[in-house]
């Protein structure tokens, strides 16, 4: 079912930027659109990754680069990938002091994890490691290439949007019309695109929370992880994020409420504290064996 509406998603992703290249060119900007769509999705699958790590400035974690987090994080992270049964992922340091973690790759075999310092001074091990957990469980359930993906072709919707509505639609479009749809097109691609990213990422957080309170066998590790979250960004928002990576990172980056909350990629802090209060027990601890 999850492998379903992940299509179906992206395929409306897709269809908006043919109906953003056709209101472009006619049949040729189609034919551009379709172009573009393939291209988005080729470039996410192989270099989404390390668009997003490049865009943070990520360092590589090794015994060799930044020893004294690879002490700390390594073994968290190798045991956890041991009982998910996916190979362990390259590690990278953030040089942030908001507090924050993502995941990000193709499949489990390309996965990589970076982390802020700003959370690595934050949180205790057992805080760190619902953390950890929650992120090896975007790898498992391979949401991370979904993710990667859906970002890059909402990038190319709006840039196509504003394409829209500067160079105008086809010429035989009415021109008063066209004006009109070249407006709507501007608005309403990007906040179409975004609905849909949302609706992506929303659902696969709390699956990764859940994944997190399984494979640790304690959902009081990232209930406490997000409580402390939730304080350090507001305190702390990440300056240099940017919306079209915001949905990675396992709180939202930015700081704020309002509408702003309302278009979150992310569930509020709240209903995900209260789901994985609701898991804590002894058959849900069962299920970590």
């Amino acid at each position: 079912m999850n492998a379903l509406k992940t299509a179906l998603l992206l395929g409306l992703l897709s269809v908006l930027v043919l109906i953003a290249g056709e209101m472009i060119g006619g049949q040729t900007g189609l034919e551009y659109g379709l172009g573009l769509a393939v291209a988005m999705n080729a470039f996410s699958y192989f270099f989404s990754d390390k668009v997003s790590l490049m865009t943070y400035s990520a360092q590589p974690v090794s015994p060799q680069e930044h020893p004294q987090v690879y002490a700390r994080v390594a073994p968290i992270v190798q045991g956890l990938a041991q009982r998910m049964n996916i190979p362990m992922p390259k590690l990278w340091l953030i040089p942030d002091p908001s507090p924050n973690a993502f995941a990000t790759g193709r499949n489990p075999q390309h996965a990589s994890v970076a982390f802020t310092e700003g959370i690595l001074s934050l949180m205790s091990d057992r805080e760190l490691e619902g953390v950890v957990a929650h992120e090896l469980g975007h790898v498992l359930h391979r949401d991370i290439l979904t993710s990667s993906v859906a970002a890059t072709l909402a990038a190319a919707i709006t840039f196509l949007a504003r394409m829209v509505f500067w160079f105008g639609p086809r010429r035989d479009d009415d021109e008063e019309g066209g004006m009109w749809g070249g407006i709507l097109m501007m608005f309403l691609a990007p906040i179409a695109a975004g609905l849909i990213q949302l609706a992506i990422s929303r659902s696969r957080e709390f699956d990764a929370d859940a994944a997190s309170a399984k494979y640790t066998g304690n959902p009081d590790e990232l209930i406490g992880a997000l409580g402390k979250l939730e304080r350090g960004v507001q305190q702390i928002p990440m300056n240099d994020a940017t919306p079209a990576t915001a949905h990675l990172f396992i709180l939202n980056p930015f700081s704020g409420g309002g509408i702003t909350r309302l278009f979150s990629t992310h569930p509020s802090t709240e209903e995900r504290i209260a789901r994985l209060q609701a898991m804590k027990g002894d058959a849900y601890r069962h299920m970590r064996s």
